[in-house]
């Protein structure tokens, strides 16, 4: 028995249908349906007579619906259908429209230019039904949706003339029916004083320029519709053409049993469907096969070496290969020693001739799940966070101590806000009202950029075993990630000739301008460092001295009392490491310290209360700074999306484009970031 053969599928097309005009009462007479062959699917008589219930009351919309719409706009009515019949001669389903709606006179107009002498458009009506039907046979007409005007309908229904009233007891005067069903003009009304003339038909009113210029934009609307749909359409039959080569690559390159390739094969075929999708498929059949004979004997290759028990005895191996630090529960499993990424890939894949697919009679490993892509993935995961830790410890994560970091949910624009506080509450008497309380607020935004890129592993340097290269690969991106994250930072500081980027405030980040202006900062003291506080306690005097944020407008600007607190953090070029070292870190001397001889200047020793950092990417040779700890007041602000370290991903299964179009598995590193600046009143700037 074949697919067309079994119980009927429900489908809906849309069918040409012919029409005949009543002028006068705005009417139309249409052959809604006939017997036969329409749009590739066969109607019986049976069929259609059985559907003439269906027809009345059926909308008519001067468009079609398309793929791109759900539902018809109101503005598109045109009228109803009503009284639905049988028609003998020819058979067919027989129905009249009346006009009405939005559109009811677009629709008048048009018929009365389609029945014009002239050259004409080529205009019809179109029917938009849902049926049941066994093969190409419809069974059952279930809906009637839509009847509708369109510009060139697929098999040229039009319409075919003009319908004038007459008594009902003159029949003497009818022609018989015409082309596709429709019936002869009736003739016309004759006029109430019998004047012996030969009735005439009433006179057409010509449509008005409003109703033209409707009928152009309709006809305008519908072409670049059409067009639209067709031009997607085509691009839908492109992409499942290059589904169709995906499916049977990826089916050749599996080497599931014959069975298992059938039901894949009948699952995807003729479909557009992600690569993502087939892959799983093929997984889900491989984890079924295994398991189905799982109880059968399994024999490795001639010469195979130890075979691996578990995934987390070959983790541990690639983990091994790779020289990074086992998970806690792995440390003491003892496991094959890897001789290279060659015999890894072999022992996995069983592509002894770098095809790019999975052999499973082939592979050496082959009590495990576990996949080549997934394994090495991990490790490089584990080098990149070794080695971001090891450059944290050298001073790469510097930003840690002046950064706060915030997890966001989308990429979505970050506004940092700062809410204005209350400088003092204000007395309230008895009886009286309280007073609204003056709280504004300070935002400052930044936007999210993805930073990443891709290390190629080719077939070349699997077979080269080239294990100390891919070593690499993860603890370079490593390097770029967390050098970039302090290059964003160091900018916020050097940004401008270091005076940093421009607030909401339009006041640079660092200016010497009074606080009680708009956009003046007064975190600007440009001073050298030196050899004692003086510059120093000027700095931090200004960071004590700033007022908290009240509102930003004016009236308000600099009337929040003072933050008073001393910044904890001294931010240093290169240059000025051993300098900040000698002023803000204590020489012990027995069980006492001091300062190392450093003056007391302004009745201040700042010796161990002041952290001294290096910023890696100042060019500037007298550059620092002073800041808050953020704990306490934050300025400087980190987003991200997907964690504060990148995301490596590794590509390199046989349905990878890559690895079929370029012999290569991918590894790609991903970061989401966002840096910015949230408030300036932590901050002084010294010398530059």
């Amino acid at each position: 028995m074949s697919d067309q053969d079994t119980l009927p599928t429900q489908t809906r097309d849309k069918f040409d249908i012919h029409a005949t005009f009543d002028q006068a009462s705005g009417e139309f007479e249409i052959m809604a349906m006939t017997p036969g062959n329409g749009n590739g699917w066969v109607f019986s008589e049976a069929v259609l007579r059985e559907s003439l219930a269906l027809w009345d009351g059926a909308a008519v919309f001067v468009n079609h619906l398309t793929w791109l719409k759900d539902n018809h706009n109101l503005r598109d009515l045109g009228g109803v259908c009503h009284s639905t019949e049988w028609s003998t001669a020819p058979a067919g389903v027989k129905t009249k429209l009346k006009t009405q709606g939005p559109s009811g006179p677009l629709l008048d107009a048009l018929g009365r230019e389609m029945l014009s002498d002239g050259p004409k458009a080529r205009v019809g009506f179109s029917g938009d039904v849902g049926f049941a039907a066994t093969g190409k046979d419809v069974k059952k007409i279930l809906h009637v949706y839509s009847l509708d005007c369109v510009f060139d309908p697929a098999r040229g229904g039009a319409f075919l003339r003009a319908l004038n009233s007459i008594h009902p007891w003159d029949d003497s005067r009818r022609e018989s029916p015409g082309v596709h069903g429709a019936a002869r003009p009736k003739e016309a009304k004759v006029n109430e004083q019998d004047t012996g003339l030969p009735p005439t038909a009433p006179a057409a009113t010509p449509p008005t320029t409003s109703d033209l210029e409707a009928m152009r934009t309709l006809f305008q609307v519908q072409q670049e519709q059409k067009k639209l749909a067709d031009e997607m359409e085509a691009a839908r039959k492109v992409r499942a053409e290059m589904c169709g080569y995906l499916l049977e690559s990826g089916l050749m390159s599996s080497k599931l049993p014959t069975p298992s390739q059938t039901a894949i094969r009948k699952q995807f075929a003729g479909k557009v469907f992600d690569a993502t999708e087939l892959q799983t498929a093929i997984e889900d059949a491989r984890k079924l096969v295994a398991e189905l004979t799982s109880g059968a004997s399994v024999a490795g290759v001639v010469g195979s070496r130890q075979m691996f028990d578990s995934r987390d005895q070959l983790q541990a191996a690639v983990d091994d290969l790779f020289e990074v630090t086992r998970d806690e529960d792995a440390k003491n499993l003892k496991v094959h020693k890897l001789s290279g990424i060659r015999e890894l890939y072999h022992g996995l894949t069983g592509d002894l001739d770098f095809h790019g697919g999975v052999f499973p009679d082939r592979a050496q490993f082959q009590h495990t799940t576990a996949n080549f892509t997934g394994l090495v993935k991990n490790a490089m995961n584990k080098a990149l966070v070794e080695r971001w830790n090891q450059l944290g410890r050298y001073g790469y994560d510097w930003w840690k101590d002046i950064a706060t970091v915030e997890h966001f949910n989308s990429i979505q624009q970050i506004t940092w806000l700062i809410f204005g506080t209350i400088s003092s509450l204000p007395p309230v008497g008895e009886g009286a009202e309280y007073i609204e309380l003056k709280v504004g607020d300070s935002p400052e935004v930044s936007s999210f950029i993805k930073y990443g890129g891709y290390v190629g592993i080719t077939m070349e340097t699997l077979d080269r075993d080239d294990t100390r290269k891919l070593r690499a690969a993860p603890r370079e991106l490593a390097n770029a990630a967390i050098r970039n994250i302090s290059a964003l930072c160091a900018a916020i500081f050097s940004a401008n000739t270091y005076t940093g980027p421009t607030l909401a405030d339009t006041g640079a980040l660092f200016n010497a301008n009074a606080v009680t202006a708009a956009g003046g900062h007064a975190n600007l003291t440009s001073t050298a460092l030196g050899a004692d506080y003086t510059a120093w306690n000027a700095a931090a005097l200004a960071v004590y001295n700033q007022p908290l944020l009240v509102a930003n407008e004016a009236g308000y600007y600099g009337t929040g009392k003072p933050l008073a607190i001393d910044p904890s953090i001294a931010l240093v070029c290169r240059t000025l490491k051993a300098a900040a070292e000698a002023l803000f870190i204590p020489r012990w001397a027995s069980n006492d310290w001091n300062a190392a001889g450093i003056p007391n200047v302004g009745g201040m020793t700042w010796g161990g209360r002041v952290k001294p950092i290096v910023v890696p990417d100042w060019a500037s040779t007298t550059a620092w700074f002073a800041t808050l700890d953020p704990k306490l007041v934050p300025a400087v602000m980190i987003g991200e999306r997907f964690g504060i370290m990148p995301e490596i991903y590794v590509a390199g299964d046989e349905l990878s484009p890559a690895v079929f179009m370029n012999d290569e598995s991918r590894i790609k590193v991903r970061h989401f970031l966002a840096v910015g600046v949230c408030d300036f009143r932590p901050l002084n700037r010294g010398n530059a």
